[in-house]
């Protein structure tokens, strides 16, 4: 049996940039296992798979994201990615597709210029002791952290965005932490704020462009620099751009998109 993949480029508007992402939509769940094979396969950040869910009157598709290590609760580059097949490649009529996912439901709307804007959750954080291995991993790490449950990452605040763009983490001390991810972050000299990701122990030693640490670093910094619309820049080797904007209980995260390929799997059968 095969089914269709697509490749997409998320956060960006240049092939080759952002953070790429497998979108392969389904006529029905896999077994978990076949889809964590799949999503390792592709040894990419996030392979999303979609499901159509017509019998459903508030949700279009539900919606999973598998590492290629582990099944993820919430993935916003992922989610930006099927969104744009869905509109493309699908030729959904709409300019909003609403996605149920394991952090409840999510839309994504279609907005001027290729721009796409996610509704993700507003995710509460609060103020721990730096764990030993993260104080060991990372040089000039400060004394106290930041930990946000829903999605169990840890949030380091820098002093600057260099320190952001300098830090060389011990990569295997991190993988320890297990699926926990470690969000590193700083006021930004030319954007709002900037931001790294590091969760090798989740199969991604650094991600490129992660949309759903978003959900947590918009009300971080909104409420640290005063203002609810911010720009925001992660700075890994491929680089991207992001609009957040604090809504209450909500977080507009937008960006852009690039379609890079289009082919199909063949799944083993029985």
């Amino acid at each position: 049996m095969q089914t269709k993949i697509y490749q997409i480029d998320a956060f960006t508007n240049e092939l080759f940039r952002g953070n790429p992402a497998a979108v392969m939509p389904l006529q029905h769940w896999l077994p978990d296992t076949l889809l964590q094979a799949i999503a390792a396969e592709n040894n990419l950040s996030e392979t999303a798979f979609l499901v159509a869910t017509p019998e459903m009157e508030v949700t279009d598709f539900h919606i999973r994201w598998f590492t290629p290590a582990a099944e993820v609760p919430l993935c916003g580059h992922a989610t930006l990615a099927s969104a744009s097949v869905v509109f493309n490649q699908l030729k959904w009529p709409q300019d909003i597709v609403r996605f149920q996912s394991k952090s409840g439901p999510l839309a994504v709307l279609r907005k001027q210029h290729g721009w796409l804007e996610l509704d993700f959750p507003n995710l509460s954080y609060k103020r721990c002791q730096m764990p030993p291995l993260i104080t060991e991993a990372l040089a000039g790490a400060p004394d106290e952290a930041f930990f946000v449950p829903n999605d169990t990452n840890y949030m380091v605040i820098m002093n600057s965005e260099t320190a952001v763009r300098s830090v060389t983490p011990d990569l295997r001390k991190l993988a320890l932490l297990g699926n926990q991810g470690l969000i590193v972050t700083a006021e930004g000299d030319q954007c709002d704020f900037v931001s790294r990701y590091f969760a090798p122990g989740a199969g991604i030693d650094e991600d490129p462009v992660t949309g759903s640490i978003h959900s947590v670093l918009t009300p971080y910094w909104a409420q640290h620099l005063g203002k609810t619309n911010l720009q925001a820049r992660q700075l890994s080797a491929r680089g991207g751009e992001l609009h957040c904007e604090l809504k209450g209980d909500r977080v507009a995260i937008s960006g852009q998109t690039v379609f890079f390929m289009e082919g199909s799997v063949q799944l083993p059968s029985g």
